[in-house]
């Protein structure tokens, strides 16, 4: 009998341990895999901003050092934005073609070498050079890291995933300029360029030991797996979609005018802020350095909130247009107002209004970038974004490098500003009329 016991014990301990270490049988209880792929897109965002906003931020010792002129500083941002246009045409379809784990890599492999390399510039030639350089290779973060979270996550949760790694570039924008400030009194401008540019390296590594699809990751057990596919359209994922078949699609024009018409919204701000405080508000080097933190916090709280708004409707039983649509509205409006901060008695309250401005862009922008995996197969998530993405650099270089370049030279910042208000109100209605109830496309 005590044998008996003790072998009915030893049962009892093996199967304990089964249930307790191993996966599969573990299977009711749902894995986590997919929030640590969010997390490294959260990360390589915030490093893609850190690269992009060191430029900007130390612009006024950069200026003292190669002798540019405002002129000169809207040229060097076009060549960025020119340069990020372009790459987005071919770094979607080089993601859609090798996959997101090799298109991510080779992105950001190229983007931090370009990044590095802005600290051998001497002259606004050679600068101009490597901002392009940087613009070319950041072209490929949005188009994987939208395709990536097309992947992971299932429809419902895909705007506020995409807030939380858009957060990413309002993170950088947090901390970048107080740490940038800090260095270049220790080190030099150049140094903070090679610094942000080395972290690149080391978020290659963590992204090409970890990231697999959900159906080929080792860690993923069959719940979460049922979970990212549970609100897939039967049979619109076997539907294969070129970049050239995407041009047919009004869906795909829809993505791209609003591109052009938001994107420069927040070129303007991340590109002229700085500048603005400095001539206008009188700004010292330390002040921006605790003004843009607030700004970009801001901003980080609507990238958080408009993804989460849609997807709050959505599973109180909203469709999923009228979800998107909603909170992308509520974004839209508060941009004219947002705008009055050129038109503001003090300064605190132009920071503020400011921060409403980024916020609600951020949050249209986390509805925005989900209606392409709303509507499109994965398989063409990618190349739609680089096709949208490329409409939003061109918008970028006309209308936050170029054009406020010779604007503000001549009239001030006022009717930049002012313009800036009416941009995304406009995108909201052709949105509207184009892409209408957002219904997935599943024949090409």
């Amino acid at each position: 009998m005590f044998a008996s016991g003790q072998s009915c014990l030893s049962h009892l301990a093996r199967v304990r341990r089964r249930i307790y270490y191993n996966p599969q049988v573990l299977s009711n209880k749902m894995t986590r895999v997919r929030w640590w792929m969010l997390a490294l897109l959260f990360f390589a965002t915030t490093v893609n901003y850190l690269d992009r906003i060191v430029f900007s931020v130390l612009i006024p010792v950069i200026e003292k050092e190669l002798s540019l002129s405002k002129v000169d500083y809207g040229y060097l941002n076009g060549a960025f934005t020119l340069a990020y246009t372009v790459g987005f045409l071919f770094m979607g379809k080089l993601i859609d073609r090798f996959g997101t784990k090799i298109g991510y890599a080779v992105a950001i492999t190229w983007w931090s070498v370009a990044a590095c390399l802005h600290a051998t510039a001497r002259t606004a030639i050679g600068l101009g050079f490597w901002r392009a350089m940087l613009g070319l290779g950041e072209a490929g973060n949005f188009p994987a890291a939208i395709k990536s979270v097309a992947e992971w996550f299932p429809k419902r949760d895909r705007a506020f995933a995409t807030g939380i790694f858009n957060a990413g570039t309002n993170v950088a924008a947090m901390i970048g300029p107080p740490a940038f400030v800090a260095m270049n009194a220790f080190l030099g401008w150049r140094a903070c360029f090679l610094i942000t540019g080395t972290l690149g390296f080391v978020w290659l590594v963590l992204w090409w030991a970890s990231y697999r699809s959900p159906e080929q990751h080792p860690g993923v057990n069959e719940t979460e797996l049922r979970y990212i596919r549970s609100d897939d359209d039967a049979g619109s994922d076997e539907v294969k979609i070129g970049w050239l078949a995407a041009l047919r699609f009004r869906q795909t024009y829809a993505f791209a005018i609003c591109k052009f018409l938001t994107d420069p919204v927040w070129w303007f701000y991340l590109f002229w802020l700085p500048p603005y405080l400095y001539d206008v508000r009188k700004f010292k080097l330390t002040e921006i350095g605790w003004a843009l933190p607030v700004v970009y916090l801001m901003a980080d709280v609507g990238s958080v909130a408009g993804g989460w708004i849609s997807g709050y409707l959505m599973r109180r039983g909203w469709e999923r247009a009228r979800a998107r649509k909603t909170a992308m509205a509520l974004c839209a409006g508060a941009m004219p107002v947002a705008a009055m901060a050129v038109l503001s008695p003090g300064p605190a309250l132009a920071v503020a209004l400011v921060s409403l401005a980024t916020a609600a862009h951020q949050g249209w922008s986390a509805n925005l970038f989900t209606t392409t995996s709303d509507v499109f197969p994965r398989n063409a998530v990618a190349s739609v974004t680089g096709i949208g993405g490329c409409a939003g650099g061109f918008g970028g270089f006309l209308f936050s490098a170029v054009i406020p370049g010779y604007v503000i030279s001549r009239f001030g910042y006022t009717p930049a500003f002012l313009a800036m208000g009416c941009m995304h109100l406009t995108a909201l209605f052709l949105l509207h009329r184009l892409m209408g109830r957002m219904e997935p496309i599943k024949a090409a």
